[in-house]
């Protein structure tokens, strides 16, 4: 039922965009050839509309009709900030960033990635307990200070 309902909306935003040099909004079949694809970004329930960059795929959670494909579509597809040509598109403090990144080294840059990598997989684990137990422990000390 619902990718039925669906289906003349996307194809209308389908034509809408088919000639964007920046946005591109195409429908996959889910059940044939483009099954890997689908399992890929984790497609299990359809119809499913995923957008951003290849690399960084969301769930669509908004409204289902035309209109509201096309405004969405508009104000988010396309170019988004990234080193190089779209480095204008970033925040003064996250293109301050990548500048600084730009001027490193492959190597430098390896190794801040695998840092940043080891700092995450091995200290928001502890963080998270921690945080856990105080939490707990701040809901049990707030309650009593209520006697």
């Amino acid at each position: 039922g619902h990718c039925k309902s669906l289906k003349p909306a996307w194809d209308k935003l389908m034509e809408e965009f088919k000639d964007s040099p920046a946005a591109a909004v195409v429908d996959v079949d889910c059940t044939a050839a483009g099954q890997p694809l689908c399992e890929k970004y984790g497609v299990s329930g359809y119809p499913t509309i995923k957008f951003g960059p290849v690399d960084d795929m969301k769930d669509y959670q908004g409204g289902r009709s035309f209109e509201d494909l096309k405004k969405f579509a508009e104000e988010n597809l396309g170019p988004t900030c990234g080193p190089g040509e779209n480095i204008d598109l970033c925040d003064a403090e996250t293109k301050a960033k990548m500048e600084a990144y730009l001027k490193m080294s492959v190597g430098k840059l390896e190794g801040k990635v695998r840092k940043a990598q080891k700092d995450f997989e091995e200290e928001m684990p502890i963080m998270k307990k921690v945080f856990a137990y105080v939490s707990k422990a701040e809901g049990k000390a707030e309650g009593k200070s209520d006697l």
